[in-house]
C-alpha cells in the first residue's frame, strides 16, 4: 500500500500558487483550474436531457457549451417538481506542483440530476518516479465518460468499477463520487479520505467518514491488484430538497478546514462560485499557517505525532495546517 504522504504531518512556508485550466475540448467532462471558480448550472429542459452551462474565461465559447439535448414530448406532469444541482467548483494545486496542476482531478455532469466526483492521486508514488496525478486524470476522465453507460445503471458502485477497471496509468487515487435522482436522492460512493457534507438551513445533516489503513494511509483504488476496489468503498443514500448544500471536496479541504467554517462561509455566501472559492482560498491560507491548529494537526495529535519529547518540555505542539491539493465542489439542490 501506498501510504499518501511520505513527509511527516509537519508544515512549511509556501506562496499561494494555483494552476492553468485546460478546455473541455482537451480534456471532455473533466476541468482542473486556474484559480478555477466554474459555476455550472443545470438548465431544465422538460422531459429532456439538459445543458450545462459554464462560465470561464479559458472555456471555448465560454456563454455556454451545451451536452446533447434530446427533447421527448409527454403530457404526463410529475408529482413534484425534479431536482437538479447548481455547481461551483475551485480548485488550488499544492505549492510545489503547479506546473503539472496538482494531483487533484474531478468531473462534473448534467445527466439526470447531476453528477460530482473527485479523485486525490496519492502523491506516495512520486518516490517510484511516477507521476501521481496522472491516474486521478485517467479515474475522473473514464468516470465522465461512462456515466450515462447502460451497464452502470446509474449506480456510484458500478461507475467506480467501471472506470477504476478502464484506467490503466499507474498509481493510485482516492475518490468520491455522487449522484442525484431527480426525484431527490442523492447516492454517495467514497474510497479513502475525500469527502461530502450535506447542509441544511445552516447545519451540516449529513458527513462521509474517511476511510484509512492508519493514519495518512487511505483507502485508495490503485493500479495495483493488492489494493482496494469498488467492493471496499463506503456507499450512502440521502434524501435532500430544495436549498440543501452539498459541499464534496479532496482531504486538502477537510483536513484544513473546520465544520464550522464550512457552515459560516456556504450560509453568508449563497453563490456556489464564491463558496467554492472562499472555502479553497482559506483551506490554502490555513495549509500553509505554521501555528494554525488545523483538523489535521488535531488528529496527528490525537494519534501520536507529535513535536520531539525535548520541544514538549518547552511547552511545544505539532501545530500547522497541511501542504496539499485543495479541491472543492459546492453544489446547491435546485428545482428544475
Amino acid at each position: 500500500m501506498i501510504q499518501k504522504n511520505a513527509k511527516d504531518p509537519t508544515n512549511a512556508e509556501a506562496n499561494i500558487i494555483t494552476a492553468h485550466c485546460t478546455s473541455r475540448e482537451s480534456n471532455p467532462g473533466l476541468y482542473r483550474g486556474r484559480e478555477m471558480a466554474i459555476p455550472v448550472t443545470r438548465m431544465m429542459v422538460p422531459h429532456a436531457r439538459p445543458s450545462l452551462r459554464l462560465s470561464h474565461p479559458n472555456l471555448p465559447n465560454p456563454s455556454r457549451v451545451d451536452f446533447l439535448c434530446l427533447c421527448v414530448p409527454s403530457e404526463l406532469q410529475p408529482l413534484r417538481p425534479e431536482l437538479s444541482l447548481s455547481v461551483g467548483i475551485h480548485a488550488i494545486p499544492h505549492p510545489d506542483k503547479v506546473e503539472k496542476g496538482g494531483e487533484d482531478a474531478f468531473f462534473v455532469s448534467s445527466y439526470r440530476g447531476g453528477v460530482m466526483a473527485v479523485a486525490d492521486g496519492v502523491s506516495g508514488w512520486a518516490e517510484q518516479d511516477v507521476d501521481p496525478s496522472l491516474f486521478s486524470k485517467e479515474l475522473m476522465a473514464n468516470a465522465s465518460r461512462l456515466v450515462d453507460d447502460e451497464e452502470v445503471r446509474y449506480d456510484p458502485g458500478f461507475l467506480i468499477d467501471k472506470a477504476h477497471t478502464a484506467t490503466t496509468s499507474r498509481g493510485s487515487a482516492t475518490i468520491i463520487l455522487a449522484m442525484l435522482e431527480e426525484v431527490g436522492i442523492l447516492k454517495i460512493g467514497n474510497v479513502g479520505d475525500c469527502g461530502l457534507k450535506l447542509l441544511r438551513q445552516g447545519e451540516i445533516i449529513f458527513a462521509t467518514t474517511p476511510q484509512e489503513h492508519y493514519f495518512d494511509c487511505p483507502y485508495q483504488l490503485s493500479s495495483e491488484g493488492s489494493a482496494q476496489t469498488f467492493l471496499d468503498a463506503s456507499f450512502s443514500i440521502v434524501e435532500v430538497q430544495k436549498g440543501d448544500v452539498i459541499v464534496m471536496g479532496s482531504d486538502g479541504l477537510f483536513d484544513n478546514v473546520f465544520d464550522h467554517e464550512i457552515v459560516s462561509i456556504v450560509t453568508k455566501h449563497t453563490d456556489v462560485a464564491e463558496s467554492s472559492r472562499l472555502l479553497a482560498e482559506v483551506a490554502s491560507s490555513h495549509s500553509r499557517d505554521t501555528e494554525f491548529e488545523s483538523p489535521y494537526a488535531l488528529e496527528a495529535r490525537a494519534k501520536g505525532f507529535d513535536v520531539p519529547l525535548w520541544k514538549k518540555v518547552l511547552g511545544k505542539k505539532l501545530t500547522g495546517g497541511k501542504l496539499d491539493d485543495v479541491t472543492v465542489i459546492v453544489a446547491k439542490v435546485v428545482s428544475s
